[in-house]
């Protein structure tokens, strides 16, 4: 793997995060790919502090999947790295599979408040395998999450759903995110509450 370099904050609360839309059809150029744009497009709406994004588009490979989450993490120093695609149950389906094998803390509730939220749409849902983990290094640490791979679902995931007077149903995974980054010793990360509310214990709230 060729090294990379540790990207620098232009900010101290700045957060790097790694996306990742695995794809066998996509990254061959065969057709366009929506997965990296659509994250784009949420986190820009959703993160009220500086953000700075770093984009892969790889094949279906464990090896490659693998090899990029490394890179992105270890390597350009992400704080988050966000997947998109590889989580069904065929055959070339590893995304799974590739993240389990960098992490080494595995976050289980990701994956199961993702299923609650999409089964609320399709009963499909429990054939999803997102997986979410965090990777340590010696001065590093990172989240990183499989998210769906359709571009409507990785919105209704991350914000979760609300009800027409605006309040929230079912809380999106994102609205943990920032307080895990806490945790790990990533930058302080704020969202506009009127996409997603960040929770942080009143202790862990700047004042």
């Amino acid at each position: 793997m060729t090294a990379v370099t540790r990207i620098a904050r232009s900010h101290p609360d700045e957060l790097i995060v790694g996306l990742v839309s695995v794809s066998d059809r996509a990254s061959a150029g065969a057709y366009q790919d929506q997965g990296l744009p659509a994250l784009r497009e949420w986190l820009g709406g959703a993160l009220a502090s500086p953000w700075l994004a770093v984009d892969r588009l790889i094949p279906d490979e464990p090896a490659r999947i693998s090899e990029t989450l490394i890179e992105l993490v270890d390597g350009c120093g992400c704080d988050l790295v966000l997947t998109t695609g590889g989580t069904g149950p065929a055959r070339r389906d590893v995304t799974p599979e590739a993240t389990l094998a960098v992490g080494t803390k595995e976050m289980p509730g990701f994956g199961e408040q993702m299923r609650q939220i999409s089964l609320r749409f399709v009963p499909t849902a429990i054939l999803s395998r997102q997986v979410a983990v965090i990777r340590e290094t010696a001065d590093h640490a990172a989240l990183i999450v499989n998210l769906p791979g359709q571009p409507k679902s990785i919105r209704e995931t991350l914000e979760g759903l609300k009800g027409e007077d605006g309040a929230v149903l079912v809380p999106g995974i994102f609205a943990a995110i920032p307080y895990c980054i806490d945790l790990i010793g990533g930058p302080y990360a704020e969202t506009r509450p009127e996409v997603i509310a960040a929770f942080r214990p009143k202790s862990a709230r700047r004042q």
